[in-house]
């Protein structure tokens, strides 16, 4: 059976109740490939059930429900059937399973929440604001997960007196700080006007990164590594 949800917390576990006795069970948020004779079922998020699934996980590993919020961030392909396996093995043993990395199921979860954790901490360093004409700072992103929220708190500690948006441009949705409060919102696409000195800070910034740069001692493959090239587009010091 191809269990389909619609890719919340909440859905989830009500489809891992369906799928926990089901061997051949696939969850997807996304597409699949039907097999002959395969059957499929769109499931709904069933308050109650879902309640039902997340008191038992609780019992059995108060935080592994943390550890799904930040899996069913993840933007792999297969991250919904990582996470059923995963919280299958939790069930199956009854308690805490993430040390037991020789586990499949258990090595493959335990590597997708170090990969989304890792971006959120890249984007720390990543990131680059524009002041906007009002004052507000903006921040184009194109994560490889659904972390634009998870970023908010450390810029917020450190610019608590900026209100600032950090638009996921790929997920058309976005991160906002209005100086007080932080809510989520969608955001298709964003028309900027910059403030009158945010060219200069930005040429600012490219001539620094030109300076500091020693082209007959150029690491381009080590550079690649420490930063991504699919970061560099929102980047001042890279365009052009």
């Amino acid at each position: 059976m191809i269990y389909f949800y619609d890719g919340s917390q909440e859905a989830f576990l009500t489809a891992l109740l369906l799928a926990f006795k089901d061997d051949e069970a696939v969850l997807t948020s996304g597409r699949a490939q039907l097999s002959l004779g395969q059957k499929t079922r769109f499931v709904n998020a069933d308050p109650a059930r879902a309640k039902k699934a997340e008191a038992r996980l609780r019992e059995l590993d108060p935080q592994c429900l943390d550890e799904l919020s930040t899996l069913l961030r993840s933007g792999a392909s297969d991250k919904d059937m990582v996470a059923l396996n995963y919280f299958k093995c939790i069930a199956s043993h009854g308690g805490p399973v993430r040390n037991m990395l020789a586990d499949d199921a258990v090595s493959a979860a335990v590597d997708e929440l170090r990969r989304v954790s890792f971006e959120v901490h890249r984007f720390h360093g990543f990131l680059r604001f524009m002041e906007s004409a009002s004052g507000a700072l903006y921040a184009p992103i194109s994560p490889d997960n659904d972390i634009a929220d998870l970023l908010v708190p450390h810029f917020r500690a450190r610019l608590p007196a900026y209100p600032f948006v950090i638009h996921d441009v790929g997920r058309k949705k976005a991160a906002v700080y209005d100086g007080a409060n932080t809510f989520l919102a969608p955001l298709e696409r964003a028309e900027i006007v910059l403030s009158a000195n945010e060219a200069a800070w930005q040429k600012l910034w490219s001539n620094y990164y030109r300076d500091v740069n020693i082209p007959s001692r150029e690491r381009l493959k080590q550079m690649r590594g420490y930063m991504p090239v699919r970061y560099w587009k929102f980047m001042p010091e890279f365009k052009g």
